[in-house]
């Protein structure tokens, strides 16, 4: 398949010398970076930045997106401060030489075109922030948001066509969501994937043992040009996972002994699909 491996490797290792580690045992060269030590990726200083971006080159690997909690606070909260932090974050992805900027569409929304509208005002208020940054701007479905199932994410994304998509089937599936029904409407807005399964109780399993449809998702991708699918197992209660889900913690139906084992359980499943695909 015509498709290039990322990964969270946060999952694996808080720190940046676990992550180059957990990559290079698994032959991932992409980064999507989310949390770095103690640090959220929002907190990470423009040094800092440049820093891991350097580390990461000595090991051949790079930064190719930021997995940022943007989108990730409630329609009622101040939007001012959460837009300077898309901006740092922004600063960081061109300093670290990333190639997409991976955000929210807000929890506490509802059906009305009132809040509808009130999203995409600032959506578009981020996306005028971004342009000529030459970093792409890709909304990810996650339970809790306005954009959970497909046809609120497509309706997001005619109304932004600026806007890209990342498809995580768990999520799909988490919120009632069928991965093939979704698939079909979102195809041509889907800029990369997001590698994470579960089952019909909602569990997460490893990539391909799930309800995702995950073989045929990969297939389909491939098939219309492919790209990036980043990694994103949550097959371990790893450190940060709470600040991830609104609170909550997406529960594994498997047991691993460590972080490193789940990470590479997840690469290995992931890369047999592509590969056999």
């Amino acid at each position: 398949m015509n498709i290039k491996m990322s990964a969270f490797a946060d999952e694996a290792s808080r720190s940046i010398d676990g992550q180059i580690e957990a990559m290079k045992r698994n032959g991932i060269e992409l980064l999507e970076i989310r949390f770095v030590g103690e640090k959220n990726i929002k907190d990470v200083t423009n040094s800092e930045a440049k820093e891991i971006k350097n580390r990461l080159a000595d090991h051949g690997m790079r930064v190719w997106s930021i997995g940022s909690p943007t989108g990730k606070i409630k329609m009622e909260d101040d939007f001012e401060p959460h837009l300077d932090s898309f901006k740092h974050q922004l600063e960081l992805a061109q300093i670290m030489g990333a190639d997409r900027y991976r955000l929210f569409s807000f929890y506490n929304t509802d059906n009305s075109e009132g809040c509808f509208q009130a999203v995409c005002e600032r959506m578009n208020r981020m996306v005028e922030a971004a342009k000529g940054s030459g970093i792409q701007l890709c909304h990810e479905n996650e339970k809790g948001i306005f954009g959970d199932i497909a046809i609120r994410c497509k309706k997001l994304l005619d109304a932004i066509p600026s806007l890209r998509a990342i498809f995580d089937p768990a999520n799909f599936l988490q919120c009632g969501q069928n991965t093939l029904e979704a698939w079909e409407m979102l195809a041509p807005y889907v800029d990369y994937l997001h590698i994470k399964d579960c089952n019909a109780e909602g569990k997460v399993v490893p990539p391909g043992m799930g309800l995702g449809e995950l073989p045929a998702i990969l297939k389909k991708f491939s098939d219309q040009g492919g790209g990036v699918a980043t990694l994103e197992p949550h097959l371990t209660d790893f450190i940060g996972l709470d600040q991830l889900e609104n609170g909550e913690k997406t529960k594994s139906a498997f047991h691993y002994a460590t972080s490193d084992e789940a990470f590479d359980a997840a690469a290995s499943a992931l890369r047999k699909m592509i590969t056999e695909g």
